[in-house]
């Protein structure tokens, strides 16, 4: 399990590939959570916020011959959250906003992958966070490096879908879409 990292790269996720032409087949069943990252940013006012997860367990199955059997899915510790202080990590664990005491876990589990061609797939699943369970696609490229698979992806999520930052926080002062990054790094089997 990841316990520090530099970005913080979700949910949810988590997917991007890309081979070098001519490569052979590959499968990948273990994610190195340790040199995996999950980072999210937002607007506040008028400036760019950047933060992290530092807590998270990933599982991937995925054999690039049969990229449609692919599954992966990944935990999140929410009261792990770096925002960039510790007044926002502590206000973000509050009921208006994660409500870490009731919903500890953001969890993704995919439904389906496509393979969209140059190295390049869609993973389905189903996000829940807060409670609330939502259908998400998100973009992965998979990069091929020394027999390690690098899964980068993105995704924006409407924190209002998932009712983050309800009441005094419903308005404009954070913006309603996060951008979530994740980067899974995955060893070749």
């Amino acid at each position: 399990m990841n316990t520090r990292f530099p970005s913080f790269s979700v949910l949810a996720a988590a997917l991007a590939f890309g081979f070098s032409p001519g490569a052979e087949a590959a499968e990948y069943t273990q994610v190195n959570e340790t040199a995996s990252t999950i980072s999210f940013t937002y607007n506040q006012f008028s400036s760019r916020v950047y933060g992290t997860f530092d807590t998270f367990k990933a599982t991937l199955d995925f054999d690039t011959d049969n990229p449609e059997e692919g599954r992966a899915a990944l935990t999140i510790q929410l009261g792990s959250i770096d925002a960039g202080s510790e007044d926002a990590n502590t206000e973000l664990q509050r009921p208006a906003w994660f409500d870490t005491q009731k919903y500890p876990e953001a969890t993704f589990e995919s439904t389906a992958v496509n393979a969209l061609g140059d190295h390049r797939y869609s993973i389905t699943g189903k996000l829940t966070l807060r409670g609330v369970t939502r259908e998400v696609t998100v973009p992965v490229l998979l990069k091929e490096e020394e027999a390690i698979g690098i899964f980068d992806g993105q995704l924006t999520l409407k924190r209002s879908d998932f009712k983050v930052g309800e009441g005094e926080w419903g308005d404009t002062v954070v913006s309603d879409d996060i951008i979530i990054r994740f980067r899974m790094v995955a060893p070749q089997r």
